[in-house]
């Protein structure tokens, strides 16, 4: 099937709509997609209910990641203005809660359906997603997510988004999945530890994960490392010591640069009594939220060019990689289906061979099986044709699956990253139908006139970059 499901279009006109009141701009980013969906249906790298536009949020959105007690619900109260979120020692809230603007002053909880049913948000069809990974989780999606509304103007054009902590044991994998979801739709992830415990060597693996994980990836400049209630080691004998031995334990997983933040909320600060030392903190602490709350404003300007550099991406790694991939796939499957081949025949030869050898029905070198000279021959030969025939493309089939499944089992160890080894699968599974032939050039639905849509769509998205930066810059200085 080479084209959208009508739930699919329905879906991406309505956020054609909304964008056109907000954006219009990426209206025809839209449009673009919709050229990269076609190609992706084509070539299996989609199913008729997906399309590569839902791989992003289409609204600025900020994640807040960290572990238990780190202070985050307390940041997110005091950037907002208002208490939305409980806060605590211990774990208040195990659910995704996603934070988005309404003109209603009173604040309003709606279920994780709210956010699995609708293109708009950024856990569109997770539930899905997390029925992969743990069967009927999905139908408990609400055990994972909320919607809550806030009429603060902080939040008023983005998205906030408020994780369970990393260090919970229940539903782990499930967190895992859903935080790797939301970190690649994300403009901006604070990553929150808590200054007072554990220590950080205590924490190797979940440093390793929000740390080690995302320093190499190509958008890692959207990640700020933020050490919390540093308020609380000012009692310390030596508080530098504190901060130093989370900068040490981030060092080792690779965070080196200057994206570490220490910061502490004024409303439930401890007591300070060394005033030298009180305002030492806090002009460290003013000016590190001042750049984490600018960043914060900022995320709006950095949606439209993360989209467009999506978009740019997804349609280099249709040409570039995932095609390139599928070729290499096709050769592996095209390799060993014809040496299975060529070993099966020859083991069915010899088997042949020895069977008829040793029933005498060869006399020299001329085959003279005693029936072959009955009434009857004719007959036999034809039967023993369609029989052998029957059994070779059964055996054929047998093979091309066999081989198809061994290139896949290849596949899953070489592509970590679930999204695409799902894409490559369901593509090369696409390739390998019983009809079409293993000695094809390209995959199915890539021809020239892709490659040219390819171009196309980069072009495009140079275009739109060109039409951000007259927006946002203005190189000459003139008015």
């Amino acid at each position: 099937m080479w084209f959208a499901s009508n739930k699919i279009s329905k879906r991406l006109k309505e956020l054609e709509h909304h964008l056109g009141n907000e954006n219009p701009l990426l209206v025809t980013v839209v449009k673009s997609f919709h050229k990269l969906d076609r190609l992706g249906y084509a070539t299996g790298l989609l199913e008729p209910e997906q399309s590569f536009a839902n791989q992003v949020s289409w609204w600025p959105l900020i994640s807040i990641l960290g572990t238990f007690s780190a202070g985050k619900s307390t940041f997110i109260n005091h950037y907002l203005g208002t208490k939305i979120q409980q806060t605590g020692n211990q774990a208040v809230d195990d659910k995704f809660t996603v934070i988005c603007y309404s003109n209603e002053p009173e604040t309003r909880v709606l279920p994780g359906i709210a956010l699995d049913a609708d293109p708009r948000f950024p856990f569109y069809q997770i539930g899905k997603s997390l029925e992969e990974v743990a069967p009927g989780e999905g139908k408990r999606i609400d055990s994972y997510l909320q919607l809550k509304t806030s009429n603060s103007e902080a939040m008023r054009g983005r998205i906030l988004i408020d994780s369970p902590g990393f260090d919970a044991d229940a539903q782990r994998q499930s967190i895992l999945r859903s935080t790797e979801h939301i970190i690649n739709l994300s403009d901006l992830v604070l990553v929150f530890f808590d200054a007072r415990h554990p220590e950080p060597g205590a924490m190797r693996e979940t440093l390793s994960h929000l740390v080690a994980r995302t320093i190499e990836r190509q958008d890692s400049a959207k990640f700020l490392f933020i050490l919390n209630q540093i308020d609380t080691a000012a009692g310390e004998d030596n508080p530098e010591e504190v901060v130093a031995s989370w900068q040490r334990a981030l060092a080792q997983e690779g965070l080196t640069a200057g994206k570490f933040f220490t910061i502490y909320n004024p409303d439930v600060a401890v007591p300070i009594e060394n005033e030298e030392l009180k305002k030492r903190y806090e002009n460290k602490r003013d000016q590190d939220l001042a750049m984490i709350h600018d960043r914060m404003s900022n995320v709006s300007v950095e949606r439209s060019y993360r989209i467009i550099a999506l978009l740019d991406q997804t349609a280099r790694d249709i040409e570039n990689k995932w095609m390139v991939t599928l070729r290499e796939c096709l050769g592996k499957w095209r390799s060993r289906v014809l040496w299975t081949n060529a070993v099966v025949y020859f083991m069915l030869i010899v088997a042949f061979l020895a069977t008829t050898m040793t029933l005498g029905y060869w006399s020299g070198m001329s085959f003279s099986p005693p029936w072959l000279e009955s009434i009857n021959s004719i007959i036999w030969l034809v039967a023993i044709v369609v029989v052998i025939g029957t059994g070779l493309s059964y055996l054929q089939m047998t093979v091309r699956k066999y081989a198809a499944k061994s290139v896949t089992r290849w596949l899953k160890k070489t592509y970590v990253n679930d999204d695409d080894f799902a894409r490559l699968s369901r593509a090369f599974a696409k390739n390998t139908r019983p009809w079409r032939s293993i000695f094809a050039k390209e995959p199915v639905g890539w021809n020239k006139r892709s490659t040219a849509k390819i171009k196309d769509v980069v072009q495009e998205a140079d275009s739109y970059v060109q039409l951000l930066n007259d927006k946002f810059t203005n190189p000459s200085g003139m008015r």
